[in-house]
């Protein structure tokens, strides 16, 4: 469902200036608006950087993996 909107001029080329050229004017008012999307976090980390947290999610997940694995044992053996 679509709804019509009434702009002034000076609005409709501040909106215009923001929009992308691939972009339509209902995802710039949402972009605006605080609507994120993922492709807007694509590129904010350096590749070194998106390694070393890779590593340290990774690295945690084993861990409470082992740490579940050592609960579940503790209430096998009760």
């Amino acid at each position: 469902m679509s709804k019509s909107i009434r702009l002034s001029e000076d609005a409709y080329e501040r909106l215009a200036a923001h929009k992308g050229e691939d972009e339509t004017f209902s995802e710039v008012v949402l972009r605006l608006a605080g609507e994120r999307s993922l492709l807007e976090l694509a590129g904010i980390l350096s590749d070194e950087a998106a390694e070393s947290l890779r590593d340290a999610v990774d690295e945690r997940r084993e861990r409470r993996g082992r740490e579940l694995e050592q609960i579940a044992g503790e209430l096998e053996d009760a």
